[in-house]
């Protein structure tokens, strides 16, 4: 069986044209306006922009943390081979996780607890994604179909989604729901009516296998990504090409995504760096370093922190809130970067061997998996009062959080406890 999403193979580079089968690129100052659509209200505190800028910056009630103390909550076992996706549905209540054995596994948030294997794909799974009402999950197979699974029956949609001629890599549900859109190896990006279950485009993407893509906050635009090095940004009701970002290094793109406001895309690339885009000046604004990724495709997630809880002053007041990015290395570890400042606030000693997936859940809970076959689900807790994180040189807390010890319960839940399903 082949498991595309593992250890994916590079296709013979093809010549890159500018401008594919004649879908014009517009890099001019012009479309600016057209990119802009949508995002002209001021940006939530929680997702400052990274970019500096001359407006006076709203007073701090507390400072930064400059560590975050994730640990250990609860180990998910079931799956037979490396699971490839892990993902937070919407509503905060399940995890999906899918693998190369070919199953789907859902587990309650809360307790960890195994409540559905979704079985029905032929070769092993790479990619789900959650519908914005939490009630449908899509997945996406080496067997070159896309499912859609009711998740209050565990079934299968009558329809599956057909067309792709190749191995699929990456899913996203647009926010409304209606739209899902597709890349695959087949180096092409489809987006699907979910209601007939029809493809309504099919995007002659890229000159190399389509790694991922994402729809933007509104839907009004769409990214893809590629190993060819590119990530291209589309218009999702005329299909057509508005931005091709290239960093000068040409790394194989192995994951993108919209930031939470929808200004940015972060990228997963080959040379062991996420890079955070402005797509609309097509620059790069920052790069994460500090992990390991020249060989998997791995990805990457947005987050937000606050200083800590429980001081009494605080109570009932909303705090101020800073954007992170956690990303899976192939060292067994997941990082995790303050958005504006890249600092390192934590490392997460995951998994035995590579990491393939990360998720964030609207409470800030981490979820991790790898080719260990297992998820790990991590918890923020305080640091210690006398050393919360903001001066510097004072904090005693280790920045990497331990490995769970298989045979040790967590937070009173036995590691190993669910059943294969």
């Amino acid at each position: 069986m082949t498991t595309s999403n593992l250890d994916p193979p590079r296709s013979p580079k093809r010549k890159r044209s500018s401008s594919p089968n004649g879908i014009p690129q517009y890099d001019g100052a012009d479309d600016g306006a057209a990119l802009q659509y949508g995002y002209d209200e001021e940006m939530p505190s929680e997702l400052q922009s990274p970019v500096e800028d001359d407006t006076p910056a709203k007073r701090q009630r507390l400072e930064r943390p400059r560590r975050l103390n994730y640990v250990p909550h609860l180990t998910l076992r079931g799956h037979k081979r490396g699971v490839a996706a892990v993902k937070f549905s919407p509503d905060g209540r399940w995890i999906a996780s899918c693998s190369a054995d070919a199953t789907i596994k859902i587990w309650d948030a809360t307790s960890g607890t195994l409540s559905r294997t979704l079985e029905g794909h032929l070769a092993g799974i790479s990619t789900i994604a959650w519908s914005p009402d939490s009630k449908v999950l899509a997945s996406g197979s080496d067997d070159k179909i896309i499912r859609l699974w009711d998740i209050s029956t565990g079934k299968p949609l009558p329809n599956p989604l057909i067309g792709h001629h190749n191995y699929v890599y990456s899913l996203a549900f647009s926010p409304k729901g209606n739209m899902i859109v597709s890349g695959s190896y087949d180096e092409a990006v489809f987006l699907w009516d979910v209601r007939t279950a029809r493809p309504m485009r099919s995007l002659p993407a890229h000159s190399d296998p389509v790694s991922g893509v994402d729809f933007v906050r509104d839907g009004t635009l769409i990214a893809s990504c590629s190993s060819d090095g590119l990530i291209r940004i589309w218009d999702t009701s005329t299909t057509q090409c508005l931005k091709t970002l290239v960093h000068e290094d040409n790394a194989a793109v192995t994951s993108v995504r919209f930031s939470p406001n929808g200004k940015y895309v972060l990228a997963c690339t080959l040379d062991s760096c996420l890079r955070l885009w402005n797509y609309v000046d097509g620059r790069c604004v920052k790069t994460y370093q500090g992990h390991k990724n020249e060989k998997y495709s791995i990805n990457a997630a947005f987050g937000a922190y606050t200083a800590e809880v429980g001081l009494a002053e605080f109570e009932g007041e909303e705090q101020e809130r800073w954007a992170f990015v956690v990303g899976g290395s192939e060292d067994g570890r997941a990082v995790l970067w303050d958005v504006s400042s890249k600092e390192v606030l934590q490392e997460l000693e995951a998994h035995e061997g590579v990491v393939l997936g990360v998720d964030v859940a609207p409470d800030t809970t981490i979820a991790t998996c790898g080719l260990d076959k297992t998820i790990r689900i991590w918890k923020r807790q305080p640091l210690p009062l006398e050393t919360n994180g903001t001066h510097g040189a004072e904090v005693v807390v280790p920045i990497m959080a331990p490995l769970v010890d298989d045979s040790t319960p967590v937070n009173g839940t036995p590691v190993g406890a669910q059943d294969d399903g």
